[in-house]
């Protein structure tokens, strides 16, 4: 009988089912828009039970599109948007509030508060691998406990549960029976010594967050339980799990020292592989925990910097703007100048992240001339991905003391040629687009595969990798030089650190 691994990718703007063959093939999928929820300025949520809802549907809707039969399924992956927090009570299984987003900043303020001391900042640094920033789930955590009413209580008599996506989409799938989280989301909650692998009793002090809200923290590729939630196929072994985009790594196959990654998704991710070294940053990235393949013997680490806004800023030109129908058009339109006539776009609708890391920077538009249009704005959007990315992958070369020679790119913006080839002047790299773009559900998927034996290990997966296109540098160096000027002066003017 033919099997294959199903990969559940639970976005920020979505929830999708992927079915995957065994060579790494897409046969079947189905996706669910997610509602956005803004309270308030800088506030960002989503509903938890459609978050549940959309996911659970979609898989049935990807085994009819494949044409694949429950019992057919060899696995379930799961990758998810990182650093979102959720809490529900244990004992009804009900969620006391929103998920707050990875994207919200309402907890900007309490972190400047509790990591105001040196010693504290540090601390957090030094065991997270993470500057302290809102973007993390910690203070998200400690946030709901203070505003929520009885949240204090139900934590304190231990039945309140605190999960990230992926915890809260393994409880709903194995109708309660499993509380765990994998060590890469751990790792970004900033309550997750990365070094010893486990929670940490000073950072919880530090946030007020209690130990018994905690899940249980596994490796990537793991027994997670079987699905049990009525009205799905039951019994199906759910065996990998991490987050987006150490999902989308493993899924490049970035498996070495050096290799990197960028995912051009609703923010933007770039990842390089460490090894076994967690190299600290001195330029405002952060050190972060790699999914591993079983039997890896230790834990893996990589260097990443993040990107607030990536995706999104399309989805502006389209929705606020109106000055695109879709976000395909953005390539279009952008396509019928020749440049952007020195206008810039500093996307910082929500602070700027990596290597500024600027929570009150706001966003603007600089350069415009009477004779600016549409068509700049558009491209400059665009070519505003790829200064970010630039800034992030310079920082990071120092850091690590390895060169990028090639970025492996995925994500939704991959697919426009226009950016992915500026991506390519602007750093003077070869961008490599794989046939298979959809790296974060792969990867999930092939840590689901390797658990339970469906593929043998990771030489295996890596054969499997079909490179789709290639982009090489073509910008001579004075005016790489000259438009990275450009940018940073535009940054400079938006930032409120000095």
């Amino acid at each position: 009988m033919t099997r294959y691994v199903m990969a559940l990718d639970q976005g920020t703007t979505s929830s999708r089912a992927i079915i995957f063959d065994e060579n790494g093939r897409m046969r079947g999928s189905a996706q669910h828009p997610l509602r956005q929820i803004y309270p308030h300025p800088g506030w960002v949520e989503h509903d938890p039970r459609e978050i549940a809802s959309s996911q659970l549907g979609v898989m049935v809707e990807a085994m009819v599109a494949a044409g694949v039969k429950p019992d057919e399924i060899d696995s379930i992956g799961i990758t998810n948007q990182r650093e979102t927090t959720l809490v529900w009570n244990r004992r009804t299984g009900e969620p006391l509030c929103n998920a707050i987003v990875w994207q919200c900043r309402r907890t900007a303020d309490m972190v400047e508060r509790l990591c105001s001391d040196a010693d504290a900042a540090a601390m957090v640094r030094a065991k997270t691998g993470l500057v302290p920033d809102a973007y993390f789930s910690a203070s998200k955590i400690r946030w709901i406990l203070d505003n929520v009413q009885g949240a204090r209580e139900l934590a304190e008599a231990g039945d309140l549960a605190f999960g990230t996506v992926d915890s809260w989409l393994i409880w709903c799938l194995t109708a309660g029976a499993v509380h765990a989280t994998d060590i890469t989301n751990a790792s970004r909650t900033m309550l997750f010594d990365i070094h010893r692998g486990c929670w940490d009793d000073e950072l919880l002090d530090l946030f007020g967050v209690p130990a018994s809200v905690l899940p249980e923290v596994r490796p990537s590729s793991a027994d997670y339980g079987v699905t049990a939630y009525p009205g799905l196929p039951l019994g199906i072994p759910i065996r990998g799990v991490a987050g987006d985009q150490q999902a989308a790594l493993f899924g490049q196959c970035c498996f070495h020292a050096g290799e990197a990654k960028n995912t051009y998704g609703t923010g933007c991710f770039l990842l390089m592989h460490t090894g076994r070294r967690a190299v600290e940053s001195s330029h405002g990235l952060v050190t972060t925990v790699a999914a591993s393949a079983p039997g890896a013997g230790g834990i893996e680490y990589a260097l990443e910097g993040s990107v607030f806004v990536a995706g999104a800023l399309i989805q502006w030109l389209r929705d606020e703007l109106g000055i695109i129908d879709t976000a395909a058009e953005s390539e279009t339109l952008a396509a019928t100048v020749d440049d952007a006539a020195g206008v810039y776009v500093v996307p910082a609708f929500t602070g700027l992240g990596a290597p500024y890391w600027d929570a009150q920077a706001r966003g603007a538009v600089f350069g415009l001339t009477r004779g600016a249009t549409k068509a700049h704005i558009a491209r400059a959007a665009l070519e505003s991905l790829a200064f970010q990315v630039a800034d992030v992958a310079r920082t990071m070369e120092q850091d690590a003391g390895m060169r990028i020679d090639r970025l492996n790119v995925d994500g939704g913006a991959s697919s426009n040629d226009l950016l992915m080839q500026f991506q390519a002047d602007i750093l003077d790299a070869c961008v490599s687009r794989p046939a298979v773009t959809e790296s974060t559900a792969l990867g999930a998927a092939f840590l689901a595969g390797l658990q339970t034996g469906f593929w043998t290990d990771v030489d295996q997966i890596a054969s499997l990798r079909e490179e789709g296109e290639r982009f090489e540098s073509h910008m001579d160096a004075s005016t790489r030089c000259e438009r990275m000027a450009g940018w940073h002066d535009a940054v400079s003017r938006v930032l409120t650190r000095r």
